[in-house]
């Protein structure tokens, strides 16, 4: 049995990598089920803002489309957030590898008519504040 090595991007700690697995979703980046999630990368340098964000109702993604230059250089997906009524951040990246699932869920939305935003969860853990981007409630 081979195991596979997770790709480590060195821009960040062992512990701010982010997380998440392109196996969880299907051949269409569809999310296979309800509990699929995505962990942001680099959020150590956004602990205060992220903190401020965890007794909020309703947090959500507002991540820009990528333009033409971001698209050429492959350039990392910065995430902001929309909560309480205004547009925060940034407060991590999208894992590299991953870009792929949350732009089709963008694009999913988009074309259901509902807003092209992913809902997120703010959590605690004991390297610090994390956001989750919950991918499984786009399906």
């Amino acid at each position: 049995m081979q195991l596979r090595r997770r790709a480590v991007d060195p821009e960040f700690p062992k512990d701010d990598q982010g997380s998440g697995r392109l196996e969880d979703y299907k051949f269409d980046l569809l999310p296979a089920n309800g509990r699929v999630t995505i962990r942001l990368a680099g959020s150590d340098p956004h602990q205060d803002l992220i903190a401020d964000l965890a007794d909020v109702e309703v947090v959500e993604t507002a991540i820009a489309r990528r333009t033409d230059e971001e698209e050429r250089t492959d350039a990392p997906i910065v995430v902001r957030l929309f909560a309480g009524g205004r547009i925060v951040g940034p407060v991590g990246r999208v894992p590299r590898g991953l870009e792929g699932p949350v732009f089709e869920a963008i694009s999913r939305l988009d074309i259901a008519g509902k807003k092209p935003r992913i809902p997120v969860e703010v959590v605690r853990t004991r390297q610090g504040w994390r956001v989750d981007l919950l991918m499984g409630e786009t399906r």
